[in-house]
């Protein structure tokens, strides 16, 4: 068992002089990796304050072990004019820091958060900021490291070195995160905050689910064994008491006082087993293919972000987008809504393509305005949600505020707050493709499973930039991968599927290197025989089927929509066999036909451009 370090027991929080926790009791012991989770608003921010000591308790005790330190990362940083990222980051270590320790910290910490240690903060962006609050937590190498949703505005490769930070780290560590894999991966236990109770699961994140159910099924049971035996009370005490026996009147005050607790107990049971639930989205009518990329090169300086792009996407497509900061995912984002144009190259962008774009750093809402502003058109309350018009009070409870809320100004919301606004904004009327660069961050893991489920049923094309790796893994089937230097991989499948094709990789790079240097037993090598084939040039020929392939692709999706309309009526092969016999044999040949002239349109412009 490792030492405790830190104690809290039968503490009393009073917040604006009603009670939030009432005989909270909790132990941190050194060495622990502490999950801490519960709904907005439970008081995760209120128990991290208490474990720091920058919130007292109102009674009990406190324990804390001579000579432990807590480090906090801060969420918000403000920038001061001219303080530089190493200024910030070791301001609160000893001044008398030999260089060489310094230098180690910069090697282990700062440099593998990418961030460079002359840089200004007034200078660095909103996530370089949190990287810069993240190192200056790890540096400090803390007893008890508090990290408050610390994988925001990271990618992947961050994530994962931040992951086996804290395996190896020595102190215990309390985190707050939305990010289920992040959880499971680095905690051994939990600390769950549940209607002003503190419960602690013995095991890590990975098994909190299934624990919490069972807790949650034992409660219900509970209240169901309850709820008969103080019906069987209140049916006693409906009957009649006679006024002279004090023990019945008793008995039946405390039989009506049951009834109200129970009412009580059920109502709170009720609410926290509830999941958020909205109405499926369905996407507008649109064309086959969405759009589609031919040869697209896309160049900032001498950063190259696309080099000869080819990819058609079509409707109903699922795409999660993966890659280090600042590989080209919104540069990618700009061009497919024509907000940028591409160097060289074509973009086909469908006539009737209409969208919707979740961009993180919510350009779209107007802080200075209120949230009933920022959804609906000036002077009403009502907005258009789907074809139904709603009240905004009632639309903005869908997405957890309250009524009042509606007038609040956005300036005064939490991130995660702002982000509930944005999707509310963004899901009211999605278009016919959805475009969601990074949607997770800050969100709480209730409002993230209700996005999980809208876009489950979005029956439009979806595009999701995110590095929460089980968000993607349960709502995209295709993934691309920006690599760098306008590399680009395209995976079947989620983030799990994109593993597992790196690892196979990864065996076929070690296998190829293996056989290089087996001397023993060398392989006998095949050489290709050598052939002076000239590269083919665009003819007359080629010119005269290019110019007749857009129309050719025109009549065969006019074809096809014909058909999928016709073979759409249920009484069609009643009415007519032969009609829909004809119909559904002409289908699937029109639509291998036209992807055919597709992909020779692609082969087409390919011998074009290099002629």
């Amino acid at each position: 068992m490792s030492d405790l370090i830190l104690s809290v027991e039968n503490a009393n929080v009073l917040i604006a002089g009603k009670p939030f926790f009432s005989d909270l009791t909790f132990h941190i012991h050194s060495g622990r990796k502490i999950a801490l989770v519960g709904k907005n608003g439970a008081g995760k921010t209120t128990l991290m304050n208490i474990i720091t000591a920058k919130r007292e308790i109102d009674d009990g005790k406190r324990f804390l072990l001579a000579g432990t330190t807590t480090g906090y990362m801060q969420q918000n940083v403000e920038p001061t004019p001219e303080k530089t990222v190493h200024e910030f980051v070791f301001e609160g270590l000893p001044k008398d820091l030999e260089d060489w320790d310094i230098d180690y910290r910069i090697e282990m910490v700062v440099a593998p958060l990418h961030l460079n240690v002359n840089d200004r903060l007034d200078n660095l962006s909103g996530g370089q900021l949190r990287r810069a609050a993240l190192a200056r937590a790890l540096v400090e190498e803390p007893d008890i490291l508090l990290l408050d949703e610390p994988t925001n505005h990271m990618d992947l490769e961050l994530i994962e070195w931040l992951e086996n930070y804290i395996n190896s780290y020595r102190g215990a560590v309390v985190i707050v995160s939305h990010d289920r894999r992040f959880l499971s991966n680095t905690t051994d236990r939990v600390f769950w905050l549940d209607r002003g109770e503190l419960k602690v699961a013995p095991k890590g994140f990975a098994h909190f689910e299934q624990w919490s159910k069972e807790l949650l099924e034992q409660e219900g049971r509970a209240l169901h064994n309850r709820a008969k035996k103080i019906e069987q009370e209140i049916a006693w005490a409906n009957k009649g008491v006679k006024a002279r026996v004090k023990r019945n009147v008793r008995r039946q005050a405390e039989a009506f006082q049951a009834r109200d607790k129970l009412e009580k107990d059920q109502k709170s049971y009720r609410r926290v087993t509830s999941t958020i639930e909205l109405p499926p989205i369905t996407a507008e009518e649109s064309s086959r293919n969405m759009v589609e990329f031919f040869n697209v090169g896309k160049s900032y300086g001498d950063k190259r972000i696309l080099d000869k792009f080819n990819m058609r996407i079509k409707k109903k497509d699922r795409i999660g987008i993966l890659g280090r900061n600042g590989a080209g995912k919104t540069t990618f984002l700009r061009l497919l809504t024509g907000d940028e144009i591409p160097d060289i190259g074509r973009i086909k962008i469908a006539k009737n393509l209409s969208f919707s774009y979740f961009d993180q750093s919510r350009s779209m809402l107007k802080n200075d305005k209120s949230l009933k502003d920022n959804l609906c058109h000036e002077g009403s309350d009502y907005l258009d949600v789907r074809g139904k018009s709603r009240h905004v009070c009632g639309y903005l409870k869908d997405f957890l505020f309250d009524p009042e809320d509606a007038w609040r100004v956005v300036s005064t919301l939490s991130g995660g707050q702002k982000n509930r606004l944005m999707l509310a904004k963004v899901l009211a009327n999605p278009g016919s493709m959805l475009i969601m660069d990074e949607p997770t961050n800050d969100l709480d893991m209730d409002t993230l499973d209700m996005l999980t489920g809208v876009l489950k049923s979005y029956d439009g094309t979806l595009f999701v930039v995110s590095h929460d790796r089980d968000f993607l893994d349960q709502i995209v089937t295709k993934t691309l991968v920006f690599e760098g230097n306008a590399k680009v991989e395209g995976i079947i499948g989620g983030y799990s599927d994109y593993i597992s094709w790196k690892k196979s990789q990864k065996t076929e790079y070690i296998k190829k290197d293996i056989k290089k240097d087996n001397s023993n037993n060398p392989i006998p090598k095949v050489k290709a025989p050598k052939t002076d084939k000239k590269p083919i040039t665009f003819s007359y020929k080629h010119k005269r089927e290019l110019e007749l392939l857009p129309s050719k692709i025109k009549k065969l999706e006019k074809e096809i929509a014909k058909l999928e309309i016709l073979l759409a009526d249920p009484d069609l092969y009643s009415n007519n066999a032969d009609k829909f016999m004809s119909a559904s044999t002409r289908l699937p040949i029109a639509k291998e036909e036209l992807d055919n002239a597709e992909l020779r349109w692609l082969e087409l412009e390919e011998i074009r451009s290099n002629t």
